[in-house]
């Protein structure tokens, strides 16, 4: 049997094949018109590819021809001209937008400052400089004001500008961070008009004044100012008297409070004097005598409310074990304190004991009821001095019942 030659599926033989062409070729017909139709189908594709081709190389920012468009699939991804599958990235708009889990920045306020990392304050980039920058800024014109002499002082002496951005300044770390004041009843103090305070004394040093001064400042509302009736002793000082008198304290005089009253100031007092302020610790929020009652009589003249005030916390200061009269008589002072760290560390035990406080203003007692010639009535004087001693001592025994510690 002769060998069959095995022709591979779906092939067929040169001859065969160009025999069938030229047939199909001399027919003439359908074919030539098939290939003719085919050809111009590709002349056309051909066309719009280059027209498409000029419009994209013609449009501001591209430098290469558009690929044909290629449809997207279901899921999203799409074929470009080279076969390799993209799959579709964020929109522009949508790059540009923080994600839910990137952290926005914090928005600026409306000076161009927000808070940074920190907590402290950066400036916007343009905001007009930094925070930093603001505070030198204004640190030099309160220095060429203070050269050329431009600030207001009161007859008595008081540099408002000076208490608010310097003293104050550095009594506040004190107040605030090393005692921890509290201050409580706040809203007992009026917002306009006069007003007299009357509050223990106690300390050893009369820190719980300056204490008292920043409460009312930094506290009310309005941004009262304080307004201290001082002893003979604080204007004897070298650099205490002009201190004191820029922070606005005057002598403890009914002249000076009558004065300060009538123009509606807040006037504080402390009728214990030195009998408060040098008791032994043993004593300790025992109220002593408070005089004759000078500071009752200045309030009913011009019919302005008496603020009791009581003060928590000043007797741990300096703990006063005794009292070198010797040395008190020989350095003109009332009395001369011995503590357990003075005079034996020296400068050191001058460093008061970091106690808490607590600053309370109790409601006030009106008197403008009373008629004008009530100054001068004895008995009324000792009774309204008596009711406002009684409301002091009764909520010094109110905080110290509530006071946890000496120290907390």
């Amino acid at each position: 049997m002769a060998d069959a030659k095995v022709i591979p599926f779906g092939e067929e033989p040169r001859s065969r094949r160009a025999a069938r062409l030229g047939g199909a070729a001399g027919a003439g017909g359908g074919a030539s018109k098939a290939s003719k139709s085919s050809k111009a189908a590709k002349d056309a594709a051909a066309k719009r590819s280059k027209e498409r081709g000029k419009s994209a190389s013609s449009q501001p920012g591209t430098g290469q021809q558009s690929l044909s468009s290629v449809p997207d699939q279901p899921d999203g991804t799409r074929v470009d001209a080279a076969g390799e599958v993209r799959k579709p990235g964020p929109s522009r708009s949508e790059a540009s937008e923080p994600g839910p889990s990137e952290p926005q920045p914090p928005a600026a306020g409306a000076d161009g400052v927000r808070p940074g990392a920190d907590g402290e304050s950066e400036a916007e980039p343009g905001a007009g400089g930094s925070l930093w920058d603001r505070r030198l800024a204004q640190g030099f014109a309160f220095l060429r004001r203070r050269v050329t002499g431009d600030y207001e002082v009161d007859e008595f002496g008081y540099d408002k500008e000076l208490t608010d951005q310097v003293l104050m300044s550095l009594i506040r770390p004190l107040y605030a961070n090393y005692f921890r004041v509290e201050v409580k009843g706040i809203e007992n103090i009026p917002a306009d008009g006069g007003a007299l305070v009357v509050s223990n004394h106690s300390g050893t040093l009369p820190l719980d004044g300056l204490m008292m001064q920043v409460a009312v400042h930094d506290n009310h509302p309005a941004g009262r100012h304080l307004r201290l009736l001082a002893a003979d002793l604080v204007f004897m000082l070298p650099v205490v008297n002009e201190l004191a008198r820029k922070a606005g304290h005057t002598l403890a005089c009914a002249e000076d409070a009558e004065r300060l009253l009538q123009r509606g100031e807040i006037v504080g007092v402390m009728p214990e004097g030195f009998k408060g302020l040098g008791k032994p610790f043993g004593e300790r929020y025992k109220l002593q005598r408070f005089g004759r009652g000078g500071f009752v009589s200045t309030a009913l003249r011009h019919g302005v409310p008496i603020v009791p005030c009581s003060i928590v916390g000043a007797e741990e200061i300096y703990p006063m074990l005794g009292n070198s009269k010797t040395l008190a008589r020989l350095l003109g002072f009332p009395y001369f304190p011995i503590t357990p760290t003075f005079p034996w560390l020296g400068p050191l035990g001058a460093v008061p004991l970091p106690t808490k406080w607590t600053i309370q203003f109790g409601e006030p007692i009106p008197t403008d009821g009373y008629p004008p010639e009530a100054a001068e009535d004895p008995m009324l004087m000792f009774n309204l001095t008596d009711q406002v001693r009684e409301q002091i001592q009764h909520t010094l025994y109110k905080l110290l019942v509530q006071r946890r510690s000496v120290f907390f």
